[in-house]
């Protein structure tokens, strides 16, 4: 499957912004299932830096400075990704989850060395009992890892409540699960924060979904989102999506955009200004099937 996708920020300033850097991860990865077959970043004013990039996770990005004053500024992405249906993974044919943890702790084979960074805490994903709690749950003694991994994802979208006014992109996860109320950042940083708890790999997915228009109406520019998901080392299998916000094993409608610990390493865009004001940033994302987007948007070429 073929997508058209577009990711427009506009901040506007009520002041001069004097001077700024930022890093921008708008590149769609490129991996077996999916392939980014043309880009472009367009960035208005034009920086007086700019640098591409691939950091320790594999994700592509952009260093670019403002080095001259500005009152708005818009860093528009656009991408022609295709995706594949990937193989199918039985899930009840993964190890058991307690054979993996002690592997990822005591083995060095330099073939599970990528798993590593990702079984520790972060900032926005701490570890503790009360998360090893809420997964053992899942995780029951001598379960495949895969099929408790999708068990979770399962139950944290039964038991939690999808309302954006809950949170914020700070709130922490100890008051996730407390409230039970979030969005897929939260339900992502959540399973993150339960599988590592008792310590296992798990990678934090930033990309968009393709959603649909109700029927007889037609699509709006610029109303998809960002969305989140996590990403399951399993030794005999690789790496494994799985959606908690919509309870599902991602497929071709999932498109990646980066991946890391958590989403401070994966942020689309981010940045310091000196002078400004203060900001409110608009942004605006359109996942397109590439036949339907003909005459709606240009598409790029790879810059």
């Amino acid at each position: 499957m073929q997508y058209l996708v577009r990711h427009r920020t506009v901040y506007d300033y009520p002041d001069k912004v004097a001077e700024s850097h930022h890093l921008a991860r708008l590149r769609p990865l490129q991996d077996a299932g999916q392939q980014c077959l043309s880009h472009e970043l367009t960035i208005d004013p034009v920086p007086g830096v700019r640098v591409e990039r691939v950091d320790a996770f594999g994700n592509a990005f952009t260093f670019f400075a403002q080095q001259a004053a500005y009152g708005k500024l818009t860093v528009e992405a656009v991408s022609v990704v295709e995706t594949s249906d990937g193989v199918v993974t039985d899930l009840e044919a993964s190890p058991p989850w307690e054979e993996v943890v002690e592997l990822l702790a005591e083995d060095s084979a330099a073939v599970h060395l990528e798993a590593q960074p990702f079984r520790f805490p972060t900032l926005q994903v701490p570890v503790g009992e009360a998360l090893a709690d809420y997964a053992r749950l899942s995780f029951t003694p001598g379960c495949p890892l895969l099929s408790a991994a999708r068990d979770l994802t399962g139950r944290i979208f039964r038991d939690f409540k999808f309302d954006p006014t809950a949170t914020t992109v700070s709130t922490p996860v100890e008051t996730v699960l407390k409230k039970r109320r979030g969005v897929c950042q939260d339900f992502a940083h959540l399973a993150i924060a339960c599988l590592r708890s008792l310590g296992l790999a798990v990678r934090y997915i930033s990309g968009y979904l393709e959603t649909a228009p109700p029927p007889g109406k037609p699509r709006l520019v610029g109303a998809d989102a960002s969305h989140a998901w996590i990403s399951v080392y399993c030794p005999r299998t690789g790496w494994v999506d799985f959606d908690p916000t919509n309870n599902c094993i991602p497929g071709p409608r999932h498109l990646r955009l980066a991946r890391g610990r958590d989403f401070s390493d994966v942020s689309p865009l981010r940045g310091v200004t000196f002078g400004g004001g203060g900001q409110q940033p608009k942004v605006m994302v359109d996942v397109i099937p590439h036949p339907e987007a003909a005459g709606r948007m240009p598409v790029p070429g790879n810059r």
